[in-house]
């Protein structure tokens, strides 16, 4: 067994270990709030920070006020991320604390960033109970979990949310960058036991400009548009990122002739129809094009037959095209490389 030992240094914590900062904040909490925390922890930390409070007989006064100290900024900067961002947590604390000291709190938080965050239960969920869990939420919060479920879904849970929320949430998400582990913490707390959320392992970069454009892909139905609309009120210059990150139906004109009548292959000629009612010139022409001249004929009497039609059931049709052209792209058939560019496999 070891000796104890008093823990007697100068006020800062910087040569301190975790495992014993954590031994040092439980033995200023006291047992009862002690016991509750231990138990949320997994074994090896409950072990490591047991070994450390074994081994500690007495602790400075200077010691555990420093270590309190820095539990209080961490878990205030935590929560100020948790609510706007990391760009709002720091105009905060240089408020608070001034620049340096600011920067030394996020520095320090940043240092404990953890890679990945599993939401296992949230993942295999049905989108209706995940806007049930999260639509009440704030929507840095919001964004931080749907940040972390596969673009299809976070389409199907943004659908069941207002517009205004919906925005919100995917600005926040498009403006991230990393999630830090007192935030997953705050995030899981926040959820609740109820989902039976685990934030475990290393750091993971999550959300950007990128993974928005994804998820507006899988939206379609107009109610992309419209909430790419709301966000470019918001900052005009991040949407316009997201909007040349997208995969629009006018795209389309990117294919080259074997990946446009592999896509030509897949749609029915009334949907066809229907997505080419409102379209430019040259996309029509370039899809005709690619066509035999029955298929061509065929689509021309469709598009005369159908006559005027809303222009939500147009886009309806033509997110249905594009959903196509990311499945094809999915299963290896074509490989798209950006709005910009798009090879065929």
């Amino acid at each position: 067994m070891g000796t104890a030992l008093t823990l007697q240094r100068p006020a800062g914590t910087a040569e301190l270990s975790g495992a014993r900062k954590v031994a040092i904040l439980l033995m200023a909490l006291g047992e009862e709030a002690s016991s509750e925390i231990t138990r949320t922890l997994p074994p090896e930390d409950v072990e490591a920070i047991s070994f450390e409070i074994a081994r500690l007989d007495r602790v400075d006064p200077a010691v555990m006020e420093a270590v309190l100290k820095e539990w209080k900024e961490t878990e205030t900067a935590a929560q100020f991320v948790a609510e706007g961002g990391q760009e709002y947590a720091r105009r905060i604390l240089v408020k608070a604390f001034g620049e340096q000291k600011a920067n030394q709190i996020l520095k320090r938080i940043e240092a404990q960033i953890s890679e990945t965050l599993t939401l296992a239960p949230l993942q295999k969920a049905d989108p209706r109970q995940v806007a049930a869990v999260l639509r009440q939420e704030h929507p840095q919060t919001v964004a931080l979990a749907l940040a972390h479920l596969p673009a299809r879904q976070t389409a199907g849970v943004l659908k069941e949310m207002s517009p205004e929320l919906g925005t919100q949430v995917l600005f926040r998400m498009a403006r991230m960058e990393k999630v830090l582990p007192d935030v997953l913490q705050l995030v899981e707390r926040v959820l609740g036991s109820g989902t039976q959320i685990s934030f475990t392992g290393n750091s993971m970069s999550s959300g950007g400009p990128e993974a928005v454009a994804g998820i507006l892909n899988e939206l379609a139905s107009g109610l992309d548009r419209d909430l790419l609309d709301r966000m470019a009120g918001m900052d005009a210059e991040l949407s316009g990122s997201i909007r040349d990150l997208m995969f629009v139906f006018e795209d389309v004109i990117r294919l080259d002739e074997q990946a446009m009548t592999r896509l030509l292959r897949e749609v029915d000629t009334r949907e066809m129809a229907l997505a080419l009612k409102v379209v430019s010139d040259p996309l029509r022409e370039k899809m005709l094009a690619a066509m035999t001249g029955r298929a061509r004929d065929a689509l021309l009497e469709e598009m005369e037959f159908l006559g005027p039609v809303r222009v939500r059931d147009v886009e309806e049709a033509q997110g249905r095209v594009v959903a196509i052209v990311r499945q094809l792209e999915d299963d290896g058939e074509i490989t798209l490389a950006g709005a910009a560019d798009v090879l065929v496999g």
